[in-house]
Formats: C-alpha cells, sequence, structure tokens
C-alpha cells in the first residue's frame, strides 16, 4: 500500500531553521509571521517548513510546539539526536524497510523510496532530495533520552593525611584462617600451631 512521505520544494534553509529555533523563545504556536520576523526565513519556499516540522513532531496540529520541541534547544548532540528521531517518525516507512535507510543516497535511496512509496520519478527525487538533507543535521548514532548528569568524581580511600596528590591509598585487608586443631593433641602442640601462624604472619 503505497504511503506519503514528507518532501520540501527546497531545503536549502533547513539547517538556518534549526539553528534560530535553537536561539529564539519558544513561540506559543509557530505562526507564519513567527517564521518569518523571529526566525528570519522569509521565503516562499519556506512557509513549507512550518509543516514539515508537525510532520517531524516539533509542533502539533495547531502548530504548537511540543515537547520535542524544547530538545531543539539543547546541546548540539541533544538538537542532532532529536533532529534523527524526528527523522525517524516522519519517514518510519523507509526505515521498517530498511533499519539504514538514513545512510543511503543517490540510486540506493531512490530506490528504496520508491518501492515503499511507490511514487513516480520526480517524486521520488523531490523525497530523496530531502531526506537526504536533512538526515545530515541528526545523528542517528545518539539518543534523544536526557544528557547523561556528569557522574560524581570517584572517592579515594585516602588516609586523611595531606590534601590532594599526597594522599595515600590505603591497603588493609581482612583475611580469615581457618585451624583445624587434632582432638588428641596435647597444650604443647597446640601451643607449637599458634606460634607457626604467628610467626608467619609477623
Amino acid at each position: 500500500m503505497p504511503v506519503q512521505l514528507p518532501y520540501l520544494s527546497s531545503y536549502k534553509n533547513v539547517s538556518t531553521l534549526f539553528e534560530k529555533i535553537g536561539t529564539a523563545k519558544v513561540p506559543d504556536s509557530f505562526t507564519h509571521s513567527f517564521l518569518q520576523n523571529t526566525i528570519g526565513l522569509k521565503g516562499p519556499n519556506d512557509r513549507r517548513l512550518i509543516p514539515f516540522l508537525r510532520d517531524l513532531g516539533f509542533i502539533d496540529t495547531g502548530n504548537k510546539p511540543t515537547p520535542q520541541y524544547s530538545l531543539l534547544k539543547g546541546s548540539e548532540m541533544q538538537r542532532r539526536a532529536a533532529i534523527a528521531e524526528g527523522i525517524r517518525n516522519a519517514y518510519r516507512p523507509l526505515f521498517v524497510a530498511d533499519q539504514e535507510a538514513d545512510t543511503h543516497r543517490g540510486k540506493r535511496l531512490r530506490k528504496l523510496i520508491s518501492k515503499v512509496a511507490r511514487t513516480d520519478a520526480d517524486m521520488t527525487a523531490r523525497i530523496a532530495t530531502t531526506f537526504a538533507a536533512v538526515t545530515k543535521l541528526g545523528d542517528f548514532k545518539a539518543t534523544v533520552a536526557k544528557e547523561r548528569p556528569k557522574k560524581e568524581p570517584a572517592r579515594d580511600n585516602t588516609d586523611g593525611e595531606g590534601d590532594g596528590a599526597g594522599r595515600k591509598l590505603r591497603t588493609e585487608f581482612h583475611c580469615k584462617i581457618q585451624v583445624v586443631l587434632p582432638s588428641n593433641g596435647t597444650e604443647e602442640v597446640y601451643l607449637n600451631i599458634f606460634n607457626a601462624i604467628r610467626k608467619t604472619f609477623q
């Protein structure tokens, strides 16, 4: 069954779009006015970027930013991971057919799109060029999960003397020894056994 895949008439400003989102305020609604006056994209083809953001899951059907939108305002790593996740969702049929769809280019990508979407050559090319352009902005090896907090520095076992490099690592250890005494041994035998153990560990 044919599926619809997102495409843009012009994708030259996609990179600028995500860069500006990263620095601009989060709007109550991602309107054409916000796109033109705050993001600064005023070309006639730029209007298609709004439904494209919707396809990627960054705004809802009312053009209100979703929780995923806030991920675009994080670090570069977080933003690239969020874009990759949005692409996986928007182009899910491609990734169902080939889990490494994001790595395909040229004829191989067009063949995959044509097979999945059953589009003609012209539409296949439009989808392929859009897909190839936007996948360059995502990090498909990263995750959208919150960035891991910095680990607390490991506590070293020191003897409490000094500060910093002068501290020494404690080398205490405990050893449990089980001694089986002969039931018919004399007191002298027992003393000899314990004296031998004591000398061994002196």
